[in-house]
């Protein structure tokens, strides 16, 4: 009996389920498999000579940049408020 009981994988799966829903352990799956493909690819590039040219961004995940430069935020000058005694 302990934990690797099947009555006890049972009711945790039934509990995910119940927490989670269907939609979202669906879409936890194939996000998990997409993560995993891209880390393969990433490991797989990491080998190949730097001569190769980047494969080009898709458009479902293309990142938009912005054109310019940093500028350095200075932060506000706090004034210690008046005490009137």
């Amino acid at each position: 009996m302990g934990i690797f009981d099947w009555k006890h994988w049972i009711v945790l799966l039934v509990v995910v389920v119940l927490v989670f829903g269907t939609k979202k352990l669906k879409n936890f799956g194939s996000d998990l498999g997409e993560s995993i493909k891209g880390f393969r690819k990433a490991m797989n590039e990491e080998d190949k000579p730097a001569d190769a040219a980047p494969a080009q961004p898709t458009q479902a995940h293309s990142s938009q940049t912005i054109d310019g430069q940093a500028h350095k935020v200075e932060e506000p000058v706090r004034q210690e408020p008046v005490r009137k005694d």
